[in-house]
């Protein structure tokens, strides 16, 4: 039997090695005071990482402390400086084991997701295509929720942002925060929804701010206006609770948990225990774009559908491949900042956004004169 001959694969480069890694943080101040259930907030970090190799640089990055900025630099480089860019399952793996005696989760799953995310963009850069191509794309564009809606908003502030996602970007759901003060809730979630009127969906996240009385006491009193998702009712620790509310809150009401999830073991737990009708994963900090498709394909797994959290830009094309996926988080911060510091952030049409399929990569260029005023002290 004659042999099969199969045709090399084609790389843009014979198996160049990664020359450098670099890192750096901008802290931009936000264009008003915000605040959530749990937190307030005057200005948003991004950690910015180059990885270059064969000529070509990949882009990725993650909004954390300027502290993940330096945690690249003195420890996740080392695991990759010299390594060939093309396995990057093995690299990933490399950058787990580099962070173990450290803690794999919280600052160094934020440190990682950003460095994988850029030897992704990398890869499909070298190769001149689309980073959905690269992954194997599902879709072709991701719908989005708006995302804001802060506990300092005042009525009008409130009113006008969830509005215009509505009624100006066309999206079909609109997220709001809640549990700084649960006695005036009710008030502001019944002008959220007299803003955005009857037919679109209405989220509230609590940022884990409530027990499990509290949130069962404000999903009821969210119920009369037709809340359809309630997000971190409880802390998403909070299994039992979380479970809680799943049984006994208002019929029609989805509990999602997931933004904190920094390992495929912390999706398992949610998944197991049965605490939420969404799973929520962020490529900034679940281990970027490997750990985001490993959750993915876990949530599949399980029947449950998957929601991306902020960072759209970051998120897109890895959501344009993620089996399952619902919709994407297009969170007021990220959206503006993606806007001010990249060539190529996504634009909403008619509630969704779709990558450039001209642009190699993830398709952002970051704009560094821009960026510069921003920068933190190395």
């Amino acid at each position: 039997m004659p042999v099969p001959v199969h045709p090399p694969v084609m790389r843009a480069a014979a198996d160049p090695a990664i020359a450098a890694v670099r890192a750096r943080a901008y802290t931009i101040p936000t264009d008003a005071p915000e605040a959530d259930g749990s937190f307030r907030w005057t200005s948003t970090t991004l950690v910015l990482v180059e990885v270059e190799a064969g000529g070509a640089t990949g882009l990725g990055y993650t909004y954390a402390d300027a502290a993940a900025a330096t945690l690249v630099r003195d420890a996740l480089a080392d695991a990759l400086l010299q390594q060939d860019p093309w396995p990057t399952g093995e690299l990933w793996l490399r950058m787990q084991q580099r962070v173990r005696n450290l803690g794999r989760e919280g600052l160094a799953a934020t440190a990682i997701s950003a460095v994988d995310c850029a030897l992704w963009d990398l890869k499909a850069r070298l190769l001149g295509v689309p980073l959905a191509r690269l992954l194997g794309a599902v879709r072709q564009r991701v719908p989005i929720y708006g995302s804001g809606g802060f506990t300092s908003y005042d009525e009008a502030q409130l009113r006008g942002q969830l509005a215009g996602w509505v009624h100006r970007d066309g999206c079909r759901w609109v997220k709001m925060k809640a549990g700084s003060a649960p006695a005036e809730d009710p008030r502001r979630v019944h002008h959220a929804r007299d803003a955005i009127g009857a037919q679109a969906g209405l989220f509230v996240d609590a940022n884990g701010a409530l027990d499990a009385r509290q949130a069962l006491r404000c999903a009821e009193a969210f119920a009369r206006e037709d809340v359809g998702w309630f997000e971190e009712p409880v802390s998403s620790d909070d299994l039992a609770g979380l479970r809680l509310l799943r049984a006994r809150g208002p019929a029609g009401m989805e509990i999602a948990a997931g933004e904190y999830v920094y390992t495929l073991d912390d999706a398992r737990r949610l998944l197991e225990a049965g605490a939420v009708d969404v799973l929520q994963a962020d490529v900034s900090r679940c281990g970027g774009i490997t750990g985001f498709l490993r959750i993915a394909a876990l949530a599949q797994a399980f029947h449950v559908p998957l929601s991306g959290h902020c960072a759209p830009a970051l998120h897109l094309h890895a959501a344009l491949a993620a089996p399952g996926l619902r919709h994407l988080e297009w969170f007021h911060d990220h959206v503006r900042i993606e806007a001010m510091l990249f060539d190529g952030a996504p634009h909403p049409e008619a509630g969704f956004i779709a990558a450039d399929p001209a642009c190699p990569g993830c398709g952002l260029v970051f704009r560094q004169r821009d960026a510069e005023r921003y920068a933190v002290a190395a």
